[in-house]
């Protein structure tokens, strides 16, 4: 039996080498949710799939889908983020959203708002009037909410402009998350709640969060 022809939209959360000259890609869809797909011959000089199979990469992706597995054919891609590759530290933190979507997200579910809430992340990560440590905060606390990941007993300690950040957090969809600023007291606070769901939820030890960390010589959470 042929295999079918899709084309869903979408973002390549990682792409590692498989075999000499392919690559498999983790793509987060709208019309699918996370799936898992070749890039054949992407890996060969002036290979047509070369730049659309690179982390960051947003467009709609032409498969084929198998008894199994999809395989690229052709990806129209909207958007690298090439400004996040220019900047180390926001290379780091980008790096680390794609890690935490795709610690978050599940095969073949519904996960059109998490594919929104990262790509408004790694936009809002690209505009220098945003601390990328709000960012990061943000982009925690919303994702753990969106999977009822979060300490809500712990919100009525923090300050009045913690809290409306907090409540913002929570009702505003993607496209309305990243639209406000903190004092840099209120930040440091907001950091320390979102350090503290991260600690009692995420089970896990990402290993872009270690070096970004690094990279940024500056651990927030505990000032």
């Amino acid at each position: 039996m042929m295999d079918e022809f899709v084309t869903v939209t979408g973002m390549v959360l990682s792409s590692s080498p498989m075999g000499e000259y392919d690559r498999r890609l983790c793509l987060l869809t709208l019309e699918r949710g996370k799936i898992s797909a070749f890039a054949r011959g992407a890996r060969r000089p002036k290979s047509a799939l070369m730049a659309g199979s690179r982390q960051f990469t947003f467009g709609k992706f032409a498969l084929y889908e198998g008894r199994n597995s999809y395989t690229v054919r052709n990806v129209e891609v909207k958007a690298y983020f090439e400004e996040l590759a220019a900047d180390p530290e926001r290379a780091c933190y980008g790096f680390y959203f794609l890690e935490l979507a795709e610690f978050y997200t599940r095969e073949n579910a519904d996960e059109a708002v998490v594919l929104k809430l990262l790509y408004q992340a790694l936009r809002a990560l690209s505009n220098e009037h945003l601390p990328n440590p709000l960012v990061r905060a943000v982009f925690e606390l919303k994702i753990m909410m969106l999977n009822g990941d979060y300490l809500h007993s712990e919100q009525d300690r923090q300050s009045d402009g913690v809290r409306y950040a907090l409540e913002h957090i929570l009702v505003s969809p993607p496209e309305k998350l990243f639209t406000f600023t903190l004092t840099e007291e209120r930040l440091r606070e907001l950091i320390r709640f979102a350090t503290k769901n991260c600690q009692r939820f995420l089970e896990k030890e990402f290993k872009t969060l270690a070096i970004l960390e690094a990279v940024q010589g500056e651990n927030w959470s505990e000032k």
